[in-house]
């Protein structure tokens, strides 16, 4: 005989259950996020996006990464992500229609993108954070640096596509192409936005056509890590092909995005 009382609880006890994000004592150490159930609601208006997490959460991350050298965080979410696209979802959201562009990115809620962009530069903070992220059906790598402290810490924002879904080729293109010009290093555009401390140099995935910083291939990503935690090799295999493998960008080369 079926059990309500039984399922009642287990529902419960889910609905009350505060530890979906973890560390691992490894070395380096890994820090995974959960992004889904502890997020910083908008005090303006609650319609708008969330804070992927909220103070608490994000007080715990950062008591997580002190004191470590090196640490790999999973953010299911890039920290990082395409500006363009960014601010695609912005424009929805203001005419309040988020769910249409699924609008959850770091950078949407500003009290979320300050503590994280404080978290990093800490004096404290790891020299070295690799984020491995996906949620998003395409791939690409930054090498992130805070501008006026560029040897420490050294972050990188590695985000790979899905198994299966993929954006529509010829849309990822044109995206990707007028994410170029308008946040090119010389684009005012780029002081208009939270991430403007920090210097971002997109990886060049190899096999692009005309100069691609986005990989819109399904599949999943390989990195391979140094006995510092620096990544040393980051691939994305593809399901219908051999994949790509992203290149590391000329410092301080035309490629570079004052974010």
């Amino acid at each position: 005989m079926f059990n309500h009382a039984g399922q009642d609880q287990l529902i419960d006890d889910l609905l009350q259950f505060q530890q979906w994000h973890y560390s691992l004592q490894t070395s380096p150490k890994v820090v995974v996020l959960d992004t889904r159930t502890r997020r910083w609601r908008s005090e303006l208006n609650r319609a708008r996006p969330s804070g992927l997490l909220d103070w608490e959460a994000l007080t715990e991350f950062q008591q997580d990464v002190m004191g470590e050298d090196a640490v790999i965080v999973v953010s299911p979410a890039p920290m990082f992500g395409v500006k363009l696209i960014e601010a695609i979802q912005s424009v929805f959201t203001f005419f309040g229609k988020p769910l249409v562009v699924d609008a959850e990115n770091w950078m949407a809620h500003r009290g979320a993108a300050n503590v994280l962009l404080n978290i990093f530069g800490h004096s404290r903070t790891p020299e070295t954070f690799v984020i491995l992220s996906g949620d998003v059906h395409y791939s690409f790598v930054y090498d992130v640096r805070l501008r006026h402290r560029p040897e420490r810490p050294r972050i990188w924002q590695i985000t790979s596509s899905g198994l299966k879904n993929e954006f529509p080729h010829t849309l990822m293109e044109w995206l990707d192409r007028i994410n170029r010009w308008l946040y090119a290093p010389w684009s005012p555009l780029n002081w208009f936005t939270k991430r403007r401390r920090m210097r971002v140099s997109p990886r060049l995935p190899e096999g692009r056509d005309a100069g691609e910083r986005l990989w819109n291939n399904a599949g999943i990503g390989l990195v391979e890590l140094d006995g510092t935690g620096a990544p040393t090799n980051i691939q994305q295999l593809n399901s219908r092909s051999g994949g790509t493998r992203f290149l590391k960008p000329e410092r301080h080369g035309p490629d570079d995005h004052s974010h």
